[in-house]
């Protein structure tokens, strides 16, 4: 890491570190934005903020840029050479699906895997969550190619990958949010 407390090593959507670079602005009051620049994340916030601020920021801001990328919407080829990188990243290789792909039949669960086949399908209704969500959908359908069940081997096994109990938090605060009523006054469109 970089001695400047302005730059930070992150993690780049295809897990390689990149540069975080934070931009203070007198002139900027209230707004905070981001965008890549190259391989390097840059941040612009008012000068006021606090580094807590800034620190809470950074974080709010890289996951909305990973939202972005994700809403481009990924193909079933990119699906398949994602789960292949994911494979020799957490798993050493060993998880090798015949298919991955998107389905639209799956509205209460958000991945499914048959070990005897070698096939994943992931809900459409991933799509458009950060990266490091679909990743662990990812990784938890990849870790039933070696673990067919959800015991100790199996969890034990999905602690590779480091976002899970994130990935995790966010879906359950999804499946949550659907579960609210409606505020007064609001319409179903």
């Amino acid at each position: 890491m970089p001695a400047d407390p302005l730059h930070r090593a992150g993690k780049t959507q295809r897990g390689t570190t990149s540069a975080i670079e934070v931009r203070r602005s007198a002139r900027r009051r209230r707004t905070v934005s981001a965008y890549r620049e190259g391989d390097r994340t840059v941040v612009l916030i008012p000068a006021r903020m606090s580094k807590a601020e800034e620190q809470r920021w950074v974080t709010v801001m890289l996951d909305k840029l990973a939202a972005q990328e994700s809403r481009r919407v990924l193909g079933d080829s990119a699906l398949a050479e994602r789960a292949e990188r994911l494979s020799a990243q957490f798993f050493d290789g060993r998880a090798r699906p015949a298919s991955v792909r998107w389905v639209t039949n799956q509205n209460t669960r958000w991945g499914s895997c048959t070990p005897a086949e070698g096939s994943i399908r992931l809900s459409h209704r991933l799509q458009g969550m950060p990266e490091y969500v679909i990743d662990y959908v990812l990784c938890h359908e990849l870790a039933h190619l070696l673990v067919p069940g959800h015991g100790a081997d199996f969890w034990r096994l999905l602690e590779a990958y480091p976002r899970t109990e994130r990935a995790r938090g966010y879906l359950e605060g999804v499946v949550a949010a659907a579960r609210l009523p409606h505020a007064p006054g609001a319409r179903d469109e």
